[in-house]
């Protein structure tokens, strides 16, 4: 697995969710990859680079062609840049090209991956988990990701709201005594298992729910798509459980939006 296998999973799970709405969008421009699902949160109108990057005009370039598709749109967007696409000069000047088309650095996120992940060192606490199927498991799988990653429920609502996103954009909700406490979710593509929303509630956090539902989403992976090697974006908070698991970073994904 290299960088490329992070960015091309990545890019999936945003066409998975376009695709899943009547005003998404997957369009495939120069060097550029649209994967829009046409929502107030911007973070989901997203752009990413699909081919290398070799000089600053060739990056203004592309964020010039994806910026046009949104500026006809009106919608707030943000481009998702697997930073090895980009030629090792360009990538040091890129956050100066990404601000003269009005797109402020948001986050840096290591790109990580694993080919089989290691035994729990500590006993690990027990979780219902189920898989988000219906009204119920989808209310509680937004309302934790809202709380979680600071956005408004509606927003995160709006995402997700689409019967059809589900089919394959694999979400997974935690209960303790009843109450939903924590999320993930997989995807399948590039010939990886994507892990994606991994959250736990405020006050359950540090306990081991959020590497409970990481095993259980990787197992699925693995009995229901034969599938071993799985990647992610880390942040901050979650990054000492992955390499405990056995991940390491190989890229970095830098966000920018408007």
């Amino acid at each position: 697995m290299d960088f490329a296998t992070v960015a091309d999973n990545l890019r999936e799970s945003f066409r998975v969710l376009a695709a899943g709405r009547s005003q998404g969008e997957v369009r495939e421009l120069r060097g550029v990859s649209i994967a829009s699902a046409g929502v107030t949160f911007q973070m989901f109108n997203a752009a990413f680079l699909s081919a290398p990057v070799v000089s600053e005009a060739e990056l203004a370039q592309r964020i010039f062609l994806a910026s046009l598709h949104f500026e006809r749109r009106a919608q707030q967007w943000a481009y998702w840049v697997c930073e090895d696409w980009m030629e090792a000069r360009t990538r040091k000047r890129s956050r100066r090209v990404f601000d003269k088309y009005g797109l402020r650095h948001t986050v840096d996120l290591p790109g990580m991956v694993t080919e089989r992940i290691r035994p729990p060192v500590k006993r690990l606490p027990d979780l219902e988990i189920k898989r988000v199927a219906g009204p119920s498991t989808r209310d509680a799988f937004c309302a934790i990701g809202s709380v979680c990653f600071n956005v408004p429920l509606s927003w995160f609502r709006e995402v997700f709201e689409a019967e059809s996103v589900w089919s394959r954009f694999m979400g997974y909700v935690g209960y303790r005594e009843q109450e939903p406490i924590a999320t993930a979710a997989l995807v399948i593509g590039a010939g990886v298992a994507g892990v994606y929303n991994v959250a736990t509630v405020p006050g359950y956090q540090r306990h081991g729910y959020g590497e409970v539902m990481m095993r259980h989403v990787l197992k699925a992976a693995r009995c229901e798509h034969g599938i071993e090697h799985s990647i992610l974006q880390s942040t901050p908070a979650g990054l000492r459980l992955y390499e405990r698991m056995g991940y390491q970073a190989i890229t970095t994904v830098s966000v920018y939006s408007t």
